[in-house]
């Protein structure tokens, strides 16, 4: 891809679905260690639960992003990088993570 990708960026990225197959889809990146990138899914089911992102945020249609989908693809599989999260919006998404984690710790 060339350009560097940073957490808080949403990329349209190969994403391997089980009984799909790879499709392309839009992820937030949460971080990069060593060539793998940790995402987070993002849906245009606004019925899902998540953090919401609008088009006035930079998403091509109304969605939400799923915090609890998250799976990890090699840098290759990142197609390219569409915009970057505000830092509000960055907060939000790692507080709701945050707090789905620490329930591995009760």
């Amino acid at each position: 891809m060339g350009e560097s990708i940073n957490s808080g960026d949403v990329v349209l990225a190969y994403v391997q679905f089980t009984d799909f197959g790879l499709k392309v889809r839009p992820a937030v990146v949460l971080f990069e260690e060593f060539g793998n990138i940790v995402v987070a899914g993002i849906t245009s089911n606004r019925n899902m639960k998540g953090i919401p992102l609008t088009k006035d945020e930079g998403a091509i249609q109304d969605s939400v992003i799923k915090v609890n989908y998250i799976f990890t693809i090699a840098e290759n599989m990142v197609k390219k990088k569409l915009f970057t999260l505000s830092g509000e919006k960055k907060n939000k998404v790692y507080k709701l993570l945050t707090k789905k984690i620490e329930v591995l710790n009760s």
